[in-house]
């Protein structure tokens, strides 16, 4: 028996805000309150790290792959001298681009000399560090970065940081590889010690009893002085000028973006050549201003919250689109060509990291893109007048400010 229309299921057609059926979300339930009763066990606590998940905006659809990890629930490998904490793809499936690390040495500690099958790429947070590297050509650089500046080491090139006073260094890595760990690196010390001596003895052109106290185990992070001049480093260490620079100030270049919502500055190949796996954007918003719609065609982005709070969704194929928050330490990923924007959300300045694995910085903005086309076209897709059309933002603008400011 076909039963009788009255009784069927009922949907009120797609809306203006609510574009979706079956029609998903919160705000479909006022008549229906009980759909959506929690009753099982719940972690208050994580619940109110992510509103835009427990109450998703109308506009979100269905699920994807979760676009969300953080430093702040890796757990952090301690040795006298400092620390590190990861993400790798092990850690959050879909970094399979980009593996992070945020690492803290204090003041003198040593990040002992040693070298990655990955490129090393690196921004200061914090404080200030001192960084050895052998270039392609053999040439040493000894450099002093500070909070704000970016080192880049090919894969492969050995490497050393020493936090400096009065504060130590802190720093986030990102390797151009998901899968490389900070636990999975060759260690000098390992190398030494894992070699028979007479051969280090032949090598050095000295006697075995040379190396007869040398670590058994690797030191990996470990106490030491602070060193004294910079000058003095470089000349014993005979640096040569001339060699491709290591190291980039990212936060006193120049903008590429700027206005009253906020500015973006860019490294990549372009401004930083050393930079040749890595491409990176810090990005600066300000309250209730965002990041406009965009994308990015040449590689996922790889982003890291340093300050404030913001949110973020993430348009995909089927249509999937999710919204969820992040706060300082957390990591976000976006895949490469997947719509998305960010929002400053709180009272205080958002700032955040976009890597990418690619030589250069690449995005289309939404905005830019609507503009390079003739407005019939876009008025025939959107159903909306050419007029007013006409008064839409044009170009690229990379951060939106608040109307009016």
């Amino acid at each position: 028996m076909t039963p009788d229309r009255q009784d069927a299921p009922h949907h009120e057609p797609a809306s203006f805000g609510n574009p979706d059926l079956p029609a998903e979300g919160v705000g479909n339930t006022a008549d229906d309150p009980a759909s959506t009763t929690m009753t099982g066990p719940q972690n208050l606590v994580v619940e109110s790290q992510f509103p835009d998940q427990m109450v998703a905006p109308a506009t979100d659809v269905s699920t994807q792959a979760f676009f969300w990890s953080s430093f702040n629930i890796s757990p952090r490998r301690v040795q006298d001298g400092g620390w590190a904490r990861e993400l790798t793809k092990a850690d959050f499936a879909l970094s399979d681009e980009i593996a992070g690390v945020n690492m803290y040495l204090e003041a003198g500690a040593i990040r002992e000399l040693h070298w990655h099958q990955t490129a090393e790429w690196a921004l200061m947070t914090r404080g200030r560090c001192r960084i050895t590297t052998l270039g392609r050509q053999g040439l040493p650089s000894v450099e002093d970065v500070e909070a704000g500046d970016l080192w880049y080491f090919p894969a492969g090139l050995p490497h050393s940081l020493q936090g400096l006073g009065p504060d130590g260094a802190e720093f986030v890595l990102a390797f151009d590889d998901g899968e490389q760990s900070e636990s999975n690196t060759l260690l000098l010390t390992d190398w030494f010690a894992h070699t028979p001596p007479e051969v280090l003895a032949k090598n050095f052109g000295v006697a075995q009893e040379v190396f007869a106290d040398i670590p058994l185990h690797n030191l990996w992070i470990f106490p030491g002085e602070v060193p004294g001049d910079l000058e003095a480093d470089q000349a014993a260490a005979g640096v040569e000028w001339g060699d491709e620079p290591v190291i980039f100030r990212l936060s006193r270049s120049t903008p590429v973006h700027e206005n009253s919502g906020g500015k973006i500055q860019i490294a990549d190949s372009t401004n930083f050549r050393a930079s040749t796996t890595v491409a990176a954007a810090l990005t600066t918003i300000n309250p209730g201003s965002m990041r406009e719609l965009h994308w990015h065609p040449n590689a996922d982005e790889w982003q890291y919250y340093l300050q404030g709070q913001g949110r973020m969704t993430v348009f995909n194929t089927g249509p999937h689109a999710n919204t969820t928050d992040f706060k300082a330490g957390d990591v976000g990923v976006v895949r490469r060509n997947l719509g998305h924007y960010v929002e400053n959300t709180g009272d205080d300045v958002l700032v955040y990291i976009e890597t990418f694995r690619s030589d250069r910085y690449e995005e289309v903005s939404l905005a830019n893109w609507l503009s390079h086309l003739p407005p019939a076209l876009v008025s025939a897709h959107l159903n909306i007048p050419v007029e007013t059309l006409a008064t839409f933002a044009r170009g690229t603008q990379g951060i939106v400010p608040v109307p009016g400011r």
